[in-house]
């Protein structure tokens, strides 16, 4: 396994000296001999020595990993927003690792919340160095709401084949479970599920169709032996962690034709012109009372005119 030390030649000429002191001020390292250490994480068989950190680490933290591929489908994207949601209006800290796709969604859908994430890099944790660079915005967001950025690598330290496969390990070491949403057959969500298996933590899978490539990674976790999840008491159970999710049911609309679309979106995500045929509402009302409900927060535009509930 890769060390942080078999690493070091790679970020050679890549020090310190790029970045100004208020810049350094604002990341802290951490050694494995620190009290603050991650607990579940010096338990791992190959544990980073160090980590450097934005924010605040909590050692005892209660922390669930959720994953999956870059390119993710509208349903994938719904169901990262609505576990991750969910999980962090319990108290328990989401981890992921900031890629496109899954891992952002799972990010947002916290900071949304106003609640804690952790995101595991596999750059250096300034933003000259963080990928992708889009989500810059989001790394603040997550610091901004009491949240952690955590890499093993140095400031400086762009990416490299091994190093976002190597973080992996850190996001289910932090972690008591990991969720793969959508994963290919090659996914790299599957470098950290395979991960998890060997530390003895609980993996998690949402299945999808058996003709979607999103899906091939997931069903074959499922057959490998991870829990098969369409909801986040499946979480909770496997877990044991004696909490039942019920949250407050905030869909209901302030007119019929609010009443009307949310209730066409029950059912899964839905193109505009899937819900004005549902609805019978005309194509000027039904826009007017989505755009409404998007101001409302009570759906959400995944992409290209497909909107989901928000919860």
């Amino acid at each position: 396994m890769l060390r942080l030390s078999k690493a070091s030649s790679h970020f050679k000429g890549k020090g310190f000296s790029w970045y100004s002191l208020k810049k350094m001020d604002e990341i802290k390292k951490i050694t494995i001999e620190d009290k603050k250490y991650p607990e579940l994480l010096k338990k791992i068989a190959d544990p980073p020595k160090v980590l450097f950190y934005k924010g605040e680490i909590k050692p005892k933290e209660l922390c669930f990993g959720i994953v999956g591929t870059r390119l993710c489908s509208s349903y994938g994207k719904q169901v990262a927003l609505e576990m991750a949601g969910k999980l962090c209006e319990l108290g328990i800290t989401v981890v992921s690792g900031m890629a496109p796709g899954i891992d952002t969604n799972a990010h947002l859908a916290t900071v949304e919340n106003n609640k804690r994430t952790i995101a595991v890099l596999g750059t250096g944790i300034d933003e000259e160095s963080i990928y992708p660079k889009e989500n810059i915005g989001l790394s603040r967001k997550i610091l901004k709401m009491g949240g952690c950025l955590i890499s093993e690598y140095p400031p400086g330290t762009t990416g490299a084949q091994f190093t976002f496969p190597q973080r992996n390990r850190i996001i289910s070491g932090v972690s008591v479970g990991i969720l793969v949403v959508e994963a290919k057959e090659k996914s790299g969500s599957l470098i950290t599920a395979n991960y998890a298996f060997s530390q003895r933590r609980k993996v998690f899978a949402v299945p999808g169709p058996i003709y979607s490539q999103n899906s091939k990674g997931t069903n074959y976790l499922i057959k490998r032996g991870a829990k098969l999840v369409d909801n986040v008491n499946d979480i909770l159970q496997e877990l044991d962690l004696n909490i039942k999710a019920k949250f407050k049911n905030k869909m209901a609309g302030d007119n019929p034709e609010e009443s009307s679309i949310l209730q066409a979106l029950e059912g899964g995500p839905l193109y505009i012109d899937k819900i004005i045929e549902k609805t019978k509402l005309s194509a000027a009302i039904a826009a007017s009372t989505v755009s409404v409900l998007e101001i409302k927060e009570k759906i959400r535009n995944l992409g290209g005119n497909v909107y989901a509930l928000s919860k």
